[in-house]
């Protein structure tokens, strides 16, 4: 009996940290992720398009256009700057919080809105 309530001590204890572990990952992407809010808008959602909205994009497409910023494949103003100063393990943490996150809802053409 009190090697089950041992047990079942460290496998709580295994689980809070996995828990605690992934919360300071989620919090460490979003950190990394918040550079790139001044110009992709707040959690990667671009006001007007330009530059494009990063929220709710693919992960593998992301990474794919953060690695070819970074190579140079990929040409920019600003960008190649960006993705040379992340590690690997980082930008993949960046294309996963932006694909987490939920894309903003289509803005209405003016016409449909009783516009122009």
């Amino acid at each position: 009996m009190k090697s089950v309530a041992i047990g079942a001590g460290c496998a709580a204890l295994l689980l809070w940290g996995g828990i605690v572990a992934h919360a300071q990952d989620s919090t460490y992407a979003r950190s990394l992720a918040a550079t790139c809010f001044t110009c992709h808008g707040t959690d990667g959602h671009s006001v007007g398009g330009v530059p494009s909205s990063l929220a709710g994009q693919n992960k593998a497409y992301l990474l794919q256009q953060l690695n070819e910023f970074r190579t140079g494949k990929q040409p920019a103003t600003i960008m190649h700057q960006h993705a040379k100063g992340y590690t690997n393990e980082q930008l993949e943490l960046i294309a996963g919080y932006f694909s987490s996150v939920k894309p903003a809802p289509a803005t209405p053409a003016p016409a449909a809105r009783g516009g122009y």
